[in-house]
């Protein structure tokens, strides 16, 4: 095996998994904020919505960087990315001034979902504790 199909894995993952990771740490110390941000979206229960958010994005970044269970983490993710992308980044329902940034949100999210896919499909790789080729 060379070292691009040794160590690409992890570094993919790593890269996929860091906005994750930032973001769940960050909800965890804006708790307030993040409850109120998704309160403003009309959500229900939003505190319960808050400590999933961060369960997932904290919890599946960190395992998808080890590669423990990282098809279950990434598609777990994955669902939480295409919500998101819908509930929170609508470019096509907010003001003629927000849709640019709103539709650049949008797409990234998009784009993190096919790194996670790509997860999903191919496993971990060799450097995870799945192993998974």
């Amino acid at each position: 095996m060379n070292t691009l199909h040794r160590f690409g894995p992890l570094v993919g993952r790593i890269l996929i998994a860091l906005i994750f990771v930032m973001s769940g740490a960050g909800k965890i110390a804006g708790f307030e904020g993040t409850v109120g941000y998704i309160a403003s979206k009309g959500l229900p229960l939003p505190q319960l919505a808050a400590i999933g958010a961060i369960f997932v994005e904290l919890g599946g970044g960190l395992m998808l960087i080890v590669g423990w269970r990282a098809r279950w983490a990434a598609t777990a993710m994955l669902i939480f990315t295409a919500a998101a992308a819908i509930v929170f980044h609508n470019f096509w329902a907010v003001p003629a001034d927000q849709v640019q940034n709103t539709m650049i949100h949008f797409m990234k999210n998009i784009s993190m979902m096919g790194g996670l896919l790509f997860v999903v499909i191919h496993g971990s790789g060799a450097l995870s504790l799945d192993k998974s080729a």
